[in-house]
Formats: structure tokens, sequence, C-alpha cells
């Protein structure tokens, strides 16, 4: 349920609604509108059935939310949610640029990646610490060792680190290294994981899993968002029967996405294809159908990676695709695009 208050409500009236509201055993929301506040109710509606909330002070009216995930649900929440990470705008008018190599390999290979990924614009340096691999016997990670060498990556170039957490033992160290902390795919739906790092005070990426349906994903999101607002949808492709590519990505995702709920979605062509090839026309798709941003590998030398070095980016092409991504991002902007169409 959300209460809409009126605009000309009073913080008494507001703090009222919210006593009301928790006295029933329930949790509440306060969030700006564009003129007015709303108050967004957590929890069984049917506790509030004996109080008369139309009727209190304040109060325009009270509409129930019909999505199971309330907090991450657009119902909830109308406007979009811009995420801010030091200064670097998730969900606002430029593309936020995730990129770097699959693993940290070295300090040398990072910082080479860094420099490449900095030179093409991007804002955020992505690399593996902790590796979840298929095969136990593949390369698991440099672990605290390689977060060591991502914060010193920043401090060298000024790019914000994002990096997967794994574990809930592993929530702690990450979170001291890293800005964001992301959920891969296969940990989507590792609930107990997700509700720990929701209470790590740093924004968290939530990739889709791998044959997640949308509802699925957005309700996994709504386990971290009971502690922390500051959720990034990322879609990286999901199962199907096709072979060609790594995955199937589904760039309807980010229509979708951007009707359900407010939160930003970034889009992995790399991990959507699997085939470098194809990162520079999947990532233009993804930023003309309104992605918030992008996340790619970048390698200084694919050959020799340690992991995807099939779907990771030269500099050369990453250079060339960056180029045209921010021409796409100017075009849609300067033309006033929106190519999502929200009832």
């Amino acid at each position: 349920m959300v209460i809409i208050m009126r605009p000309e409500a009073t913080l008494e009236n507001i703090v009222e609604v919210t006593r009301v509201v928790e006295a029933a055993g329930l949790q509440a929301k306060i969030m700006e509108g564009a003129q007015q506040k709303i108050i967004g109710v957590i929890g069984d509606k049917t506790k509030l059935v004996s109080v008369a909330i139309d009727a209190l002070p304040g109060v325009e009216n009270s509409v129930a939310i019909s999505k199971s995930y309330k907090l991450a649900s657009r119902e909830f929440h109308p406007q979009n949610t811009v995420i801010d990470v030091g200064g670097v705008k998730i969900g606002g008018d430029e593309p936020a640029i995730m990129a770097g190599p699959c693993a940290v390999e070295s300090r040398e290979q990072l910082f080479a990646a860094a420099d490449i990924v900095k030179a093409g614009g991007a804002q955020f340096l992505r690399g593996g610490a902790y590796k979840p691999r298929t095969s136990p016997y593949s390369f698991q990670g440099l672990e605290v060792e390689g977060l060591k060498y991502l914060a010193e990556a920043r401090e060298r170039t000024g790019l914000k680190v994002i990096t997967e957490v794994t574990t809930v033992e592993g929530i702690a160290p990450v979170a001291e290294y890293s800005d964001i902390l992301q959920i891969g795919a296969r940990n989507m739906q590792n609930f107990g994981l997700l509700k720990e790092v929701g209470k790590c005070g740093k924004p968290v990426m939530l990739k889709r899993g791998l044959a997640a349906t949308i509802d699925e994903w957005l309700n996994a999101a709504e386990y971290i968002m009971n502690d922390n607002p500051n959720v990034i949808l990322c879609e990286r492709g999901i199962r199907t029967y096709e072979t060609y590519t790594r995955n199937t990505l589904d760039l309807s995702a980010v229509a979708a996405v951007k009707h359900l709920s407010h939160l930003p979605i970034i889009v992995d062509p790399s991990h959507g294809t699997g085939k470098w090839r194809m990162i520079k026309p999947m990532a233009f798709a993804a930023i003309a159908a309104g992605a918030d941003g992008l996340m790619m590998e970048v390698h200084p030398n694919p050959a020799k990676a340690l992991s995807d070095g099939s779907q990771s980016l030269t500099q050369e092409h990453y250079l060339d695709l960056m180029n045209g991504v921010k021409k796409i991002a100017k075009f849609m902007k300067d033309e006033n695009l929106n190519p999502i169409v929200i009832d």
C-alpha cells in the first residue's frame, strides 16, 4: 500500500500517519514525490482494516500495490531512482559505464586494463577478485589481494570500483575495498546472501539469474531493499535453447523493468553474448532501448586472459565502441527520445 499525502500536508500530519502505520506492526517508508510526499506501507495491510487511513489529516488517498515486490515496484515509488556513487550517478542523464577484466589476474594486468577503461570514458572499473566458476579447477580469483589491487587502481585513476561478492563471509572485505557490491547471476536467489548484503551500507548491483523471470528478479531485489534502497539491476542474458551465443540477451527486459520498477537497469552484453564481436551492436541497442548503462569486459590481452577471453574487448575495440555509445546517448538525449512508454 502507498499513502499519498496532500501537497499541503504538514510534517505533523506525516508523523501521525507514520505512527498509526507502525502501531499496527507495519513499516512506513517516506518518499519524496514530484509535488507530494508518499508513505509506503510494508507488511500485511489487513492489519489496517480497522483504521480509516484516508480520514487522517493530510492524507489524499491510499492505494493498494498489486505487485509482490513492493519496494522495487513503480507503484510504490513513481519517480525513477538515481543512485549517487561518490558523485557518479546511475539512472541519471548519462549512461554509467562499468568496464574491466573478468578477473583480477595481477597488479600489472589490472592497472593496464584500468588505464584503457579510463581512456574510453568509463566511470567504473570492474574486475573479479572472487570468481565463482563452473569448474572447481578453473581460476578462482586472487581474493583479498585482488581487492587491494582494485582499490589501488581506483587511487591511480579515480575510477569507482565494482566487484562481486559470493558469500556472506565475503561481504565485509568486499565492502571495505569496493564502491558497489555485485551479486552475480548464480547467486540471484541466494536469499541469505541478499539479506546480508543489504546491510552493507553500499549500493548493490543485482544480476539477473541464469533462467530467472523478471518477476523473480524483482522479488530478489526486494530482499536487498528491505535494508538498502540503492539497488541497480543488470540484465546479462538468460538461458534459452540457442547455442550460438553464451546466453540470450533479453533487451526487452530493459523496457519491462522501466515499466514495472523505478530501479536503474544496466546491460552486460559481454555475458549476454559471449562473443566480443557482438558486444558493440548489443551495447548500442541497449542504450537505444533506454538502459541506464553498460557493463563490459575489457582486457589488455584477451588471448591470454585467465577467464572469458573470448568475450573481452581489446583497447582498440573498446575505444571504438565507447565512441559510438557516446554518440547514441547524445542523440537520444538531444532529441529527447524516450523509448519507454509508462502508462
